[in-house]
């Protein structure tokens, strides 16, 4: 590959998401700004509050998924099949009926009764 298409490529990697960013951040601005203020009286906002409310709304409900988070649920993963690897066939199973309550609401239909 020529020299000049790897800068290229570089330059493209460094520009695109903080373009695409700013991009969304404008479409959220002016949805906001077109629909809300008529439909339920809220006040319009500024590119900046926009950006705001989008970095805000990542970090309520988008979490931080990244190499780390990645890792931590390798971790996890690692950690319960040494765990699993150290067990009976009776505990294995011992141990999925209890999960499998857990996760089906067995905890929560326990208390109704």
């Amino acid at each position: 590959m020529n020299n000049k298409y790897k800068k290229s490529w570089w330059f493209c990697l460094v520009l695109c998401p903080p373009i695409i960013f700013l991009g969304v951040t404008w479409i959220v601005m002016t949805l906001w700004n077109c629909l809300l203020p008529e439909i339920l009286g809220v006040k319009s906002f500024s590119f900046w509050q926009a950006m705001g409310i989008l970095v805000l709304s990542k970090i309520l409900f988008g979490g931080f998924h990244g190499k780390f988070g990645q890792g931590m649920r390798d971790m996890k993963e690692k950690h319960l099949q040494h765990k699993m690897e150290g067990m009976s066939d009776e505990e294995k199973e011992k141990f999925k009926e209890i999960w499998k309550q857990k996760c089906s609401g067995g905890f929560f239909n326990k208390n109704n009764e």
